[in-house]
Parts: structure tokens; sequence; C-alpha cells
């Protein structure tokens, strides 16, 4: 297989967006196209294939054949185009089969967009929206939701570990210092640790949403776009930056059906997209330097940390809690604010975490770079585990 390597990225602000989809995800592309050193207005572009990733654009913003009309408003003619739908996964899964494409030798240069816009919904409809990708028998028909499903996951996860709201607190806090280090996160606020956890007044700041989850134990819902040229790293094709080569790619799937799970604590998926992925570029946890972790609740960056082998099972709460996670720590996590306060407009996320981690490896996270970081990690997590994507990147040599 041939080698592939990120060449571009772009990023809009996530938040609220004011204008349409499409303005959206090309303000993204547009960014990444000029990153790379490609001149829309020569009118050789050289873009082989889009890939749009987007749970609901058809659902939600009203939109079919999506992918066709982002390469046309581009004028990326006659460039291949398609839509990629695997929920909060969707970027990542882009990501995927942009690099297959590249590796396969059936394309040379891909454009990947993640994009949602969310925010046109209620946050009941929105709440209602995500609940969709849960089983449509078992599940979805009874009211569950993503943040019940989050809420009963730290419960037991507070019975068997010992974690505690407190723990989940100070995760929250992390990101949020990190975001206001990121010019385009969607919430620049740092919460009180003291007030959110331990003052009189902290159940009026910090609400429950899913006992024991409070609300800065969530992620907002958000609008936003973010993008990346990958390319063949064979080609003669010269571009402004050098390739990140996309060293692993893991992905793995498991029950529909959080009951049926012998162990709901057990992130199988996880676990499995990563030991593929590590395998792939013929690393470990060990070699990992950064990493964004799919954060949409706090437990489960707390989680994750340990299925993708950063902590032992059962610890990842006590890392942050000593602070091993920071920006400076030993095992720097979500970088970019994560889930929680950059956001999470659920098409866009894993494309988003793959252009926090070439900036990082890049030297460019200006305000909360890594220093000296060479290799970066990504797990993007769909339904509740149900169909995970990691990504492994490096700008070393091939091993």
């Amino acid at each position: 297989m041939r080698e592939v390597g990120v060449v571009g990225v772009g990023h809009t602000k996530f938040g609220r967006f004011n204008g349409t989809f499409l303005d959206m995800a090309g303000a993204a592309a547009i960014e990444a196209l000029h990153d790379a050193g490609i001149d829309l207005a020569a009118g050789k572009h050289g873009i082989d294939q889009v890939f749009l990733a987007s749970m609901g654009v058809g659902q939600v913003n009203k939109l079919s054949g999506a992918a066709s009309a982002l390469v046309d408003t581009l004028n990326l003619r006659p460039a291949m185009a398609e839509t990629i739908e695997n929920g909060p996964a969707s970027g990542a899964s882009a990501v995927k089969i942009a690099y297959m494409a590249i590796a396969s030798g059936l394309v040379d240069t891909v454009l990947v967009v993640g994009a949602e816009q969310m925010r046109v919904l209620s946050g009941w409809e929105s709440t209602d929206f995500v609940a969709t990708m849960l089983h449509p028998e078992a599940e979805y028909p009874y009211g569950l939701t993503l943040p019940a499903f989050a809420g009963m996951f730290t419960r037991l996860h507070m019975e068997k570990y010992g974690s505690t709201e407190k723990d989940l607190a100070i995760v929250a806090v992390k990101n949020h210092e990190n975001a206001m280090l990121n010019p385009v996160a969607h919430i620049h606020l740092v919460p009180d640790l003291h007030a959110i956890t331990e003052d009189e007044d902290a159940g009026v700041i910090n609400p429950y949403v899913a006992d024991p989850l409070r609300v800065y134990a969530t992620c907002p819902m958000s609008d936003g776009a973010a993008a990346l040229v990958l390319t063949a790293m064979d080609t003669d094709r010269k571009f402004s930056h050098e390739p990140v080569r996309i060293a692993g790619v893991g992905q793995a799937t498991d029950t529909h059906v959080v009951a049926e799970r012998p162990d709901p604590l057990d992130l199988f998926a996880v676990r499995e997209s990563a030991r593929i992925a590590y395998e792939m570029a013929g690393m470990g946890p060990q070699d990992i330097d950064v990493a964004e972790l799919h954060d949409a609740f706090q437990i489960l960056e707390i989680v994750e940390s340990e299925e993708v082998g950063f902590f032992p099972r059962g610890e990842g709460h006590l890392a942050a809690r000593e602070g091993k996670t920071r920006i400076g720590g030993e095992m720097p996590l979500n970088t970019s604010g994560g889930l929680k306060a950059k956001g999470h407009p659920v098409g866009a996320t894993g494309v988003s975490q793959v252009v926090e981690i070439v900036r990082q490896l890049r030297g460019e996270a200006d305000g909360r770079q890594v220093e000296g970081a060479k290799t970066g990690l990504t797990t993007n997590f769909g339904g509740f585990g149900n169909n995970v994507v990691s990504i492994i990147l490096t700008t070393e040599k091939e091993r």
C-alpha cells in the first residue's frame, strides 16, 4: 500500500454558524485547500475525490447529495464525491475511507470535510436526533438517550472504581482551560472547580443532566466544520507543508444493544480499534505524545484513556487527579479543549480531532503546544461505543 499523509487542514469556529450548511463546510474546505497550497483560482485543483462526513445533513438540514453540492459549490468538478455517515464517528470514518482510496492507488489526492449544523434544532430535538443511533427496537422506543446511557455508565464506574463527580469536574476544567488557548473552540470559559463541585450553589450553576452527570460533565451542541487534504506520499506534487503521515487506522464494532454486553463498563470497540491502529503503525501506547479522545461526556475521556492503553483500567480518574493528562503532563489529552469545550458538531468531530493532532505535530498549536510531539492518536466514538475509529499520525518515518 502507498503511504498517505495530511498536507492541509482547515477549521471553522465551533459554536453557532450564521449561514448555510454548504457555506460552513465550504469555509473549512477552502482553508484546508489554501493551507495545502492549492490555488482554486488557478483552475487546476488536482482533487480526485471529496468525502463529506455528516450524521444528519439530510435529516436536519434537508440536503441530500450534500457531497455533490459541495463539489459544485467549490468548483472542484469533476472530482468524485460521497457523503459518509457513521453517527458521531462519521468524521474519522471519512478519513479512514480517504486513506483506503489513496493507499489502494485509486486516487492521489482527497479532500475530507466533516460538518454538522445542529443549532437549528432545540435542545430536545438535538437530543432526539442523536438518540436515533440507538437500537430501533430495544432502546430508542423506550426514551433512552445518550446522556441517559452516559449517566448509568458513570454510576457504574463510580461504584466499581471509586471515581467521583469531582473527578469529572477536574477533567472538564482541564479541557476548558485548553479551549481558552484554541481560537476555534465553542466555549471560552473556565469554571471554578470549587464552585461547580463544593459550593452550596453548585446545583444551581451545575445542575444534573443525567444523574450523576452534571452540565459541566457534558459537551455542548455545536455547529462547525473541519477539513483535511490527504495525498499519496509518493507523488511528485508539491504542497505547502510536509505530509503528516497516517501511520495506523483501526476500527471496531460492539453490540448495538448496550445491555447485551457482558460488562457495560468494557468499551471493547475502543480497545480493539486502538489495538488495530497500533499494530498497523508498529507502535504502542508508549509511543504516543498527544491524543484527542472522544469526551462527549467526561467519563469517556477517563475510560478511553485506559482502553487505548495510557493508564491501567480503573486508574484514568487518578491520572487526571494527578495532572498527568494536562499539557506538560505525562500524557496530554484533548489539548484542543475536546468535545467538552471545543464543541461537538457530531459529523465534524473526527476530522477536527485529526486537525488538532496535525497542528500539534507541525508545532502550530500556539499556546497549547505539546513540546516535541511527533506522534498523536485520535479516537472517535460512535453510538455508545458500538462503532469506534482510531487513527495514529506521525512525523516520523515508517518503522
